[in-house]
């Protein structure tokens, strides 16, 4: 049986002037299969899902076509019966025909969880309104089936989440929370909106299995609309690709992944970065950056250590719960040691809460350790980072710059491109007037975006542009190292492409020195010469890229590239490995690599320049010794 039927939809928005977002799709969702929509930002994918919805926002219309819905089940105590089949493209979208639909037959879970959450009331009060809208339960009952739906979902402690507020969730437990709230009415369609995109590997593996349990628990069928193929290869039995709003290429996974026919397909599928590739990206759109003539290379010797960071510990001060309770503190970096050379990539990875930002921020002099020390190298010699102010710490910004996660909300929209870009020279005082305007100019063409864009806005400007804009005015001091914190993780694979490839060559041609934070090994693999893995707080392995990537020695940077999804259906995910593993509890790592509370991390290098924490090793070698 069908549940969805897309014939011919059209959808315009009638804002200064006519765009047809969706122009004459077609494809039908069967029951109890998953049907991905995969294309770039502004192909529609997500359009066709706020029509199915009625959620279309004021400008749009559905201007043809129709969307034929057919749920057969019976009708739970409280609902109103529907019977035969329903197009959705006729029911207004305020209707009572439509409120019934939406959330309860039909439910959607949304790609931002914080801002889709409600930050006023609880996790139960928000999973709960959906029972008590659609199937009439009073307070109680509501709690109840809400309490059911969070064990449903695998969440940790469902009694404590009811009274739980979104701030107080991880990532993880706010997408979990998400899909609880979908499932409330158990709906025969779900529509999952880039339900994974920025979450850690081994949450969105842990999300994507959950999916799929619910799926063959409920029998439901899944509307997934994505841009990540190792989503898609391990979720979909059947893929749509839409591009500038019309189905180009459709079939099963296995067809689609095979024997890709459009050009635009196969320009994706060659844009998604794979372990150990041999050959450069390829996005859909190459930029031409212009390297020549820029300037001098960045100062220091390839190789020299710039950066050392040793044995830092940076703890935070817990919110008491009480007027007598004890303060509380947890430790966010525990003991970690390791240098930065002139002129490499240094990757540094792990889960959400693993202490890698927190990292980034002591190294970008955000906060002074705890104890331990941070240190530049100023000539000869090395310079404490705490110990400086003033015109030294003026002159040490000048030299460490930041590329942010999010390139909109890290660009003020109230300035142009031409002053977001020129801000950091006026901030320090660098150059004159006219050498900054030509300095700007010289950066836009070095990021490969054309100079007329200096009088835009960055509403104006896709999201590759706006993280090239992020990134020409991180160079605009000449910096001696870029730290890069997660500048890939919300961009669509073909930009994604782009920028990546942007950033290898200003290593290359400008000797920059990188420390690029993300939680996506297959990104680090393509970038980094050396990666460093780190969970709660502590570095539990470092190593040159290929040695840590072939020969991952740690249990949780094996469980990590396990947790990477493969844009190959040949390699798919080992979900019963997955949730039989306990990798990130430090107390449950297998002998050697066992941490207890309270134990001191003890780095040993059982390879040359490959470091893995393992304690009880260190002790075996010191007896040795």
């Amino acid at each position: 049986m069908t549940v969805l039927d897309v014939r011919n939809l059209v959808v315009e928005y009638h804002a200064d002037g006519l765009v047809r977002a969706v122009d004459d799709v077609s494809f039908s969702i069967p029951e109890g299969k998953t049907v991905a929509v995969v294309g770039e930002s502004g192909s529609g994918k997500s359009t066709i899902s706020q029509a199915v919805m009625g959620l279309l926002p004021p400008p749009a219309r559905i201007a043809g076509g129709s969307l034929y819905f057919r749920d057969n089940r019976p009708a739970a105590d409280g609902e109103a019966a529907t019977a035969g089949t329903v197009d959705l493209a006729a029911l207004p979208r305020d209707s009572a025909a439509m409120r019934d639909i939406r959330g309860n037959r039909i439910a959607m879970i949304f790609q931002e969880p914080m801002t889709s959450l409600s930050p006023l009331h609880t996790i139960g009060d928000q999973i709960g309104e959906a029972g008590r809208l659609h199937r009439g339960m009073d307070a109680a009952a509501a709690r109840e089936a809400t309490r059911d739906m969070l064990r449903l979902v695998r969440f940790p402690d469902p009694d404590r989440a009811l009274d739980a507020y979104p701030f107080e969730l991880s990532g993880g437990l706010r997408q979990r929370a998400m899909i609880a709230m979908a499932m409330m009415c158990r709906p025969a369609l779900l529509i999952a909106d880039e339900p994974t995109t920025a979450l850690d590997v081994t949450i969105q593996a842990e999300i994507l299995k959950l999916l799929r349990d619910v799926q063959g628990e409920l029998g439901m069928s899944i509307l997934l609309i994505t841009h990540d193929f190792g989503v898609v290869a391990n979720m979909a039995d059947e893929i749509v690709v839409v591009y500038h709003g019309r189905v180009v290429e459709r079939g099963s996974a296995r067809e689609i992944f095979t024997k890709p026919e459009h050009p635009y397909l196969k320009a994706l599928l060659h844009a998604v970065p794979t372990f150990d590739m041999k050959e450069r990206l390829s996005p859909i759109r190459p930029i031409t950056p212009k390297l020549d003539g820029f300037g001098e290379r960045c100062g220091g010797t390839p190789g020299e250590p710039l950066i050392k960071v040793d044995s830092v510990v940076k703890s935070f001060r817990l919110k008491k719960r009480g007027l007598f309770a004890p303060p509380k503190s947890v430790r966010a970096i525990d003991q970690v040691s390791f240098t930065i050379n002139t002129g490499e990539c240094l990757g540094l990875v792990g889960e959400s809460g693993s202490g890698k930002t927190t990292m980034a921020m002591a190294i970008m002099r955000a906060f002074a350790p705890t104890s331990g020390t941070v240190s530049v190298r100023e000539g000869e010699g090395w310079r404490d980072l705490a110990t400086l102010s003033g015109a030294d710490l003026l002159a040490y910004r000048r030299r460490v710059q930041l590329v942010f996660q999010d390139p909109f909300s890290s660009l003020n929209p109230r300035m142009s491109v031409n002053e977001l870009i020129g801000e950091p020279m006026v901030i320090h005082d660098a150059g004159t007037k006219g050498s900054r305007a030509a300095r700007v100019r010289d950066l836009m063409e070095l990021v490969g975006l054309d100079p007329k864009f200096l009088r835009r806005y960055p509403h104006s400007l896709s999201g590759g542009q706006r993280q090239r804009v992020g990134i020409a005015r991180a160079l605009a001091l000449r910096p001696d190292l870029l730290v890069c914190d997660e500048p890939v993780s919300a961009l669509d694979v073909s930009v994604q492409a782009q920028v990546l490839n942007l950033l290898a060559d200003l290593q290359r041609e400008l000797n920059l020195t990188y420390l690029f934070v993300s939680h996506n090994l297959a990104v680090v693999d393509y970038l980094a010469t050396r990666i460093a893995v780190m969970c709660h707080g502590r570095l539990v392995e470092l190593g040159p890229t290929r040695a840590v990537i072939d020969n991952p020695l740690h249990p949780y940077t094996q469980a990590l590239l396990t947790a990477v999804p493969d844009a190959n259906l040949d390699r798919p995910l080992d979900f019963a490995r997955l949730s039989a593993g306990r990798a990130s509890d430090p107390s449950a790592w297998p002998e050697p690599y066992r941490l207890e509370p309270g134990a001191v991390p003890v780095m040993v290098e059982p390879e040359p320049g490959h470091f893995v924490c393992a304690p009880q090793m260190a002790r075996v070698v010191k007896d040795a010794a």
